[in-house]
C-alpha cells in the first residue's frame, strides 16, 4: 500500500509518520510545502490511501488561509480525479469549520470540496473535525495553548491566561494517530457525516496551567502530581518533550554522615515517598519503628541483614539480602527493624514508604532491634 501524507512535517504529519513506520508502512509518499508541484502530481497517480494533513493554522494574511485550506484541497483532489484514483481521503479539518473566521471558513470550504469529490469520484471521504491538539512535537506560540503552556513553563518563560474559567476540548496526539492508522483498515469511528477520535478531554484554562506548573515544581518539592487519569499521564509526556535539552537532569538534596548518604528521590500524596541511601560496610541504620507508616526495602547493591523485633517481643526475625537477587522486604508497622551492611563494599538501597514524612508528625521512635 502507498500511503500519501500532506504536511508530513507539520504536528500531526510526523507523529503519524513515526507510528506508520513503527507499523511496518514503509511505501510513504511525502509532501509538504517546500514541495515541488510535480511531486503532488506524480503521488496522486500512486497513492492508495491519502492522509490530507497539509493547511495553514496562523497567518497575518488572510488569503493564505484560503490558498492553504480550500485551495490546496481543491488541487488535490483534482488531481486525484485526473488520474482516475478513488483513494480515499482522511481530511484533518478543525472544529473551527464554519465559524465566523477566515480559518473556519477555509476549513469549511475545504469539507465542501470533499463532500462533492466524494460524489464526483466515489471515494471514501473521512473527514475529523478535530478540536485542541496536545502532545510531543508541538510548535509552540503557533495553534496550541497546550504547546505555548509546556514549552513556557518548562524553559522558565510566563503564560497568559485571559479567562481561567473557559473550557478547552482536548484530543492527544497518540489518541488521533491510533485512530487514523485505524482508518487504514476501515475500522474508523463515525459520528454522522463526520468521523471522531473517540478520546477527548475537557479541561479548564485555569486547570491546565495549574497541572503544568505542579509538574515544573516536582523539581523542587519531589512532590508528584497526580497522574491516575490517561489525561494526566500524556499531559506530563507533553510537558517533559518541551525541556531544554541541557535540562534533562537535576540534583537531589544529598544528606551525608558518617554512615554514608541518603537521598529523598519522589514523593506522592497518595503513594508516599521513595529515597534511595549508600551505607558503608559495617555500619547499620534504622533501629526505630513506627505506628502505622509502612516501608519496603530493596538492596540493589551489596548484602544486607535486615532485622526485626516486635516490640511487644524478644524474638528477632533476620533476613539476608543481596543485591545481585533482588528482593523486596517489607516492613510492618509495630516492628522495630534495622539494614546493617555485612558486605565488603558499599550497600545501595532504594526505600518505599506509604507516607510522606511529617517533621511535625514523623511516626518514627527509636529502639534498637
Amino acid at each position: 500500500m502507498k500511503i500519501l501524507v500532506t504536511g508530513s512535517n507539520g504536528f500531526i504529519g510526523k507523529n503519524l509518520l513515526a507510528e506508520l513506520r513503527n507499523k511496518g508502512y514503509e511505501d510513504i509518499l511525502t509532501f509538504t510545502k517546500e514541495s515541488p508541484f510535480e511531486d503532488l502530481a506524480l503521488y496522486t497517480k500512486e497513492c492508495d490511501f491519502v492522509f490530507h494533513l497539509a493547511g495553514v493554522s496562523r497567518t497575518e494574511n488572510d488569503d493564505e488561509f484560503i490558498s492553504g485550506n480550500a485551495d490546496l484541497t481543491a488541487m488535490l483532489l483534482e488531481l486525484l480525479r485526473l488520474n482516475n484514483n478513488r483513494s480515499p481521503v482522511l481530511f484533518s479539518s478543525s472544529i473551527q469549520a464554519g465559524k465566523d473566521s477566515p480559518y473556519g471558513q477555509s476549513k469549511k470550504l475545504a469539507e465542501q470540496h470533499l463532500f462533492s469529490h466524494s460524489e464526483i469520484n466515489k471515494s471514501k471521504v473521512l473527514i475529523y473535525r478535530l478540536p485542541n491538539l496536545f502532545g510531543k512535537w508541538g510548535k509552540p506560540h503557533y495553534n496550541s495553548v497546550v504547546s505555548t503552556f509546556c514549552y513556557n513553563v518548562a524553559n522558565g518563560h510566563p503564560i497568559s491566561i485571559t479567562d481561567e474559567k473557559k473550557i478547552l476540548a482536548l484530543n492527544y496526539i497518540d489518541d488521533v494517530i491510533n485512530e487514523f492508522i485505524m482508518a487504514l483498515t476501515n475500522k474508523e469511528t463515525w459520528k454522522d457525516e463526520y468521523c471522531i477520535v473517540p478520546h477527548t478531554h475537557e479541561v479548564t484554562l485555569g486547570e491546565l496551567a495549574g497541572k503544568i506548573l505542579a509538574f515544573k515544581q516536582n523539581r523542587e518539592t519531589l512532590l508528584m502530581p497526580s497522574l491516575k487519569t490517561d489525561f494526566d499521564k500524556a499531559l506530563y509526556g507533553t510537558y517533559l518533550s518541551y525541556l531544554n535539552q541541557e535540562s534533562f537532569s537535576y540534583p537531589l538534596n544529598k544528606r551525608t554522615d558518617v554512615r554514608g548518604w541518603l537521598a529523598e528521590f519522589m514523593k506522592s500524596e497518595s503513594m508516599g515517598q521513595l529515597f534511595i541511601s549508600r551505607t558503608k560496610p559495617g555500619i547499620t541504620r534504622g533501629n526505630h519503628w513506627h505506628h502505622s507508616k509502612v516501608e519496603k526495602f530493596l538492596v540493589v547493591k551489596g548484602q544486607a541483614s535486615i532485622k526485626f523485633r516486635n516490640v511487644g517481643s524478644n524474638s528477632i526475625i533476620e533476613y539476608k539480602v543481596d543485591g545481585d537477587e533482588p528482593e523486596v522486604v517489607d516492613i510492618p508497622a509495630g516492628y522495630t527493624h534495622s539494614l546493617e551492611n555485612i558486605g565488603n563494599d558499599e550497600l545501595i538501597t532504594l526505600f518505599w514508604a506509604s507516607e510522606i514524612f511529617d517533621q511535625e508528625r514523623p511516626d518514627t521512635f527509636f529502639m534498637e532491634v
